[in-house]
């Protein structure tokens, strides 16, 4: 039940298997356990994801570095006043993925899906879904094997790492994730969801990471807001039969070339891009000391 490309994942489902149920299927036997055993582990990471996303629209958390702190409790504030310009599927997400970054920065308990850094997009777009229609627990699980299926080719394939391959294998992957967890949960057919994905992907191809004083707050959780409103617009192509122009196995390897050709000053390292800044440099001073005026 093994796959190594989208295509070869694509022919399991031609027998009438969902990605998450091949998903399910390659869980339990490579990894010589029970169904059950497999979706109570699914259960909890949705649990944890749910508690992440919900907690700091009412509770602040105080961030390791301070950089961040408050944003989705001002967002969902903002919303609630019914001026909100994105419409409430968007804006949901929005708010859930300003939330689950501020847990991990504060040292809270996240799902890094695939990262810490990017563990905000694949629950933002989730449970934006739920809110707007409604879904039941085995939909929201169903996309979350979905978008296990997607980020194990990801990683087997090209890398989730920003030390590797920068930003855009975090947050572009994350987006790829949840673009074809979306895609699933709304009906969409395997292709589609991949068309999602590589969409997905292609959009962010290039973003580089550049954490300022080298935490996982800022640019970091900006970011997450790109890759679920990114996640949602693919989606939304996919499902209307627009077809991605390169295969998603094809783009993941782009990706990955792409990355490894990225300098080393924007793989993680802080050197460069926003970290670089005179103010990125500042709050590096502030939050470590040791810089002369």
């Amino acid at each position: 039940m093994d796959f190594n490309t989208a295509e070869e994942l694509i022919k399991l489902c031609e027998s009438g298997l969902s990605i998450a149920d091949a998903m399910r299927k390659r869980e339990t036997i490579l990894g010589e356990t029970d169904a059950d055993t497999v979706e109570e582990k699914m259960k909890k990471a949705l649990g944890i994801m749910r508690d992440s996303a919900h907690k700091p629209i009412e509770t602040h958390f105080p961030t390791t570095g301070g950089l961040i702190g408050g944003e989705a409790s001002k967002l969902n504030a903002h919303a609630m006043s019914g001026k909100s310009i994105c419409g409430t599927v968007l804006t949901r997400a929005l708010i859930y993925s300003q939330a689950v970054p501020e847990v991990n920065a504060s040292m809270g308990v996240i799902v890094a899906a695939p990262t810490a850094g990017s563990s905000g997009v694949v629950p933002a777009v989730l449970f934006a879904l739920e809110d707007e229609f409604d879904l039941d627990e085995k939909t929201l699980l169903d996309g979350l094997f979905t978008a296990g299926a997607v980020g194990y080719l990801l990683m087997k394939n090209a890398s989730v790492s920003g030390a590797q391959a920068g930003c855009q294998a975090e947050i572009g992957s994350s987006s790829a994730m949840a673009a074809a967890m979306a895609t699933a949960m709304m009906g969409g057919t395997p292709e589609q969801c991949f068309d999602a994905a590589s969409i997905a992907l292609s959009n962010l191809l290039g973003l580089v990471c550049d954490p300022i004083a080298g935490l996982v707050e800022a640019p970091c959780q900006s970011r997450n807001a790109i890759g679920a409103a990114n996640a949602i617009t693919c989606a939304e192509m996919a499902l209307s039969s627009i077809k991605a122009v390169v295969p998603f196995t094809e783009m993941m390897q782009a990706m990955y070339r792409v990355g490894c050709k990225l300098p080393s000053e924007l793989r993680e390292t802080a050197l460069g891009g926003c970290a670089a800044t005179p103010t990125g440099c500042a709050h590096n001073c502030r939050i470590f000391g040791g810089c002369n005026n």
